[in-house]
């Protein structure tokens, strides 16, 4: 039976949808202190720091994430699912978020917070072997596709680990999270010696 094949430009629409939304909701979770000193803009540093720590993560998802879609030829049925479940855990940094500045970085909700980060990171996962490993996207090398995958491997451990480590030293795991983000700043796959 053939699979009905679409354009993917409707996938990254609609994808491009979500993320503005999903900022949107996370935007409006910051609220502006009651009194005007600087005391009380600085009394809100843990909803500042979730919300860029949050913020930088979203913007490196959808550069990844647009990175990635524009190796898919045809938006699959496929393709399509797996993208939803990429969209699903993103959709969830809002409350994550929300959550960590509420509690000012207490332990389980940083956890949670990583294991958000961890789905985000699984859920990509499979996306990416969608487009480029089960479709052999003629524009990735071999090479590439397993630093892709070597990548993703690497920091949904560190991811993981962010989140254990979290339930004792919260400051710690949310340090790491900010540190595992640095690797997807560039959505190129790394390559050994280039």
């Amino acid at each position: 039976m053939a699979e009905h094949r679409v354009s993917t430009e409707r996938v990254r629409f609609f994808s491009d949808g979500v993320f503005a939304v999903v900022i949107t909701i996370m935007v409006l979770e910051l609220k502006a202190p009651e009194s005007a000193s600087a005391s009380a803009i600085l009394a809100l540093w843990p909803t500042g720091l979730a919300y860029a720590v949050s913020y930088l993560f979203l913007a490196i998802v959808w550069v990844n994430h647009h990175h990635l879609l524009s190796y898919a030829e045809v938006a699959t049925t496929r393709l399509i699912w797996m993208n939803f479940a990429h969209l699903f855990p993103t959709s969830l940094v809002p409350f994550a978020t929300a959550w960590i500045a509420n509690t000012r970085l207490a332990p389980v909700p940083v956890a949670v917070y990583a294991g958000v980060f961890v789905l985000v990171n699984l859920t990509y996962v499979l996306l990416c072997r969608e487009v480029v490993d089960r479709r052999r996207a003629r524009d990735v090398p071999a090479r590439a596709r397993r630093m892709m995958r070597m990548r993703s491997f690497l920091t949904m451990g560190v991811f993981a680990a962010a989140a254990v480590v979290s339930l004792r030293f919260p400051v710690a795991g949310l340090a790491l999270i900010c540190c595992c983000l640095t690797v997807y700043l560039r959505p190129e796959a790394p390559t050994l010696g280039a």
